[in-house]
This record gives C-alpha cells, sequence and structure tokens, in this order.
C-alpha cells in the first residue's frame, strides 16, 4: 500500500473518529500553499478545528505525533490564517489539533499549542 493510500485511509479513520465525538467536518484535504495543507478542519459547538492526522502501521519511524515539527505548525498556522479570512462564518475561537493513529488506536489532542 503506498504512503498515499495510507494517508487517505488515516484521514478517513480520523474523520470518523470526530463525527462519533459529535464534530462536523467542514473541509478535508484544505490546501493553502503547493507546500502545504490541513488534513482536516472541523467544528463543534462554536469552535473551529484544524486537525493534521498522522498515521503509522508501527513505530519503526516514531510514534505518529512526532512527525508533527514547529516548520509544520507554522505552516498550519498559515493556513488556518488563510481559511479564517476567507470564511465568512464567526467562530467564538479555533484550535490546533492532532489525531495520532498506531494501528488501530487513535489518539485525539484538541490543542497542540499548549
Amino acid at each position: 500500500m503506498s504512503n498515499k493510500v495510507k494517508g487517505k485511509c488515516g484521514e478517513d479513520k480520523a474523520a470518523d473518529f470526530l463525527i462519533k465525538k459529535g464534530f462536523k467536518i467542514l473541509v478535508r484535504n484544505f490546501r493553502y500553499s503547493r507546500y502545504s495543507e490541513i488534513d482536516i478542519i472541523a467544528k463543534k459547538d462554536s469552535i473551529l478545528y484544524f486537525v493534521e492526522v498522522k498515521c503509522r502501521t508501527n513505530t519503526s519511524f516514531g510514534v505518529p505525533f512526532e512527525a508533527i515539527t514547529k516548520s509544520k505548525i507554522e505552516k498550519i498556522k498559515k493556513g488556518v490564517s488563510y481559511f479564517i479570512a476567507q470564511t465568512h462564518e464567526n467562530f467564538s475561537s479555533y484550535r490546533l489539533s492532532a489525531i495520532s493513529i498506531l494501528g488501530e488506536k487513535i489518539d485525539f489532542v484538541e490543542n497542540i499549542l499548549q
């Protein structure tokens, strides 16, 4: 299975997980430059969540959360700014979040900037 297919599978699992937790998926794979994208943009109540999804089948290359670097977070922040500037909906706040999928185990961190 290619990395692209694995990534899509992981994002599908993450979206299903969020929906079961009461989130509404607004956008998937939001591209804001040719270098980066936001995997999932979701909302719950009046909070907007920008979710980075990392998926691994084993820990040979580390745990999924370790792949979210400072550089990646900075790219996500730029995308957040762009998305918020483009939307006409008001949100009380937003969070940069992450979902780690390791095999069948899913971990969700609602705010990775804390």
